[in-house]
């Protein structure tokens, strides 16, 4: 009876140490996909400063502008929701101070209001710039182009680079004398959404004064790591 507990026993602690042996011999290999495309949307940040020597008229001369402002932006079709006020501030302007013992004193205020805007259409951004300007806005704070949906860029990003982590994994192998068995883990590294890759050739003018602007292409990359048992 004691004897066959123990068969049993070296049986269990042999296979475990085949287990043991065999998930040990692995080979891991990193990938990165990346895909490129034009963007279909674009956001911009847009503003007006205004001084006065009294806040309240600070406040009324800002408030005159952004509503020029946000007038030409529905006459270019900009919905509501694709507007939003991104900083409001009124501060006071202070002097330096003078010649001799004068102390630094008020000399007026500063009202400034931001608003972001999304524009769904990339050729409308020449245009939305010169209205902007025109209204009365007189910051223009960065453009950034993107994607409406970047889940399918995405889904091929990370096709491609558990595409390059297999083929790199294979050349190591062969070169190595063993082959591939099956997949033990797949973890994503990391990825990166749109960044830009400037092509000064597309150049978008919508309009007779609108300013040229280089829509050019987004970047989306993804990075894999995946572990293969190896024989």
């Amino acid at each position: 009876m004691k004897s066959g507990f123990f068969a049993a026993l070296a049986l269990v602690a042999s296979l475990s140490s085949a287990f043991g042996q065999t998930s040990s011999r692995t080979i891991t290999m990193s990938g990165q996909g990346e895909v490129r495309a034009a963007p279909d949307m674009v956001t911009l940040s847009a503003g007006a400063t205004s001084e006065a020597p009294t806040a309240a008229a600070a406040l009324a001369a800002n408030s005159a502008r952004m509503q020029a402002v946000f007038a030409a932006l529905k006459k270019l079709g900009v919905a509501d929701k694709d507007m939003q006020t991104a900083n409001f501030s009124i501060s006071p302007q202070m002097s330096n101070g003078g010649t001799g013992n004068q102390a630094p004193h008020i000399t007026g205020y500063q009202a400034r209001n931001q608003v972001r805007v999304q524009l769904n259409d990339v050729g409308k951004l020449g245009a939305a710039l010169d209205a902007l300007v025109t209204a009365g806005a007189n910051q223009m704070n960065g453009i950034d182009f993107g994607f409406k949906d970047d889940a399918p860029l995405m889904a091929e990003a990370r096709a491609g680079a558990v595409a390059q982590a297999r083929a790199k994994a294979e050349t190591y192998a062969k070169a190595a004398g063993v082959s591939l068995g099956p997949i033990l883990s797949i973890g994503e590294n990391g990825y990166q959404g749109p960044r830009p890759l400037y092509n000064m050739e597309q150049v978008v003018v919508t309009a007779s004064r609108a300013a040229p602007v280089a829509a050019g292409e987004e970047s989306v990359t993804a990075q894999v790591s995946i572990v293969w048992e190896i024989h």
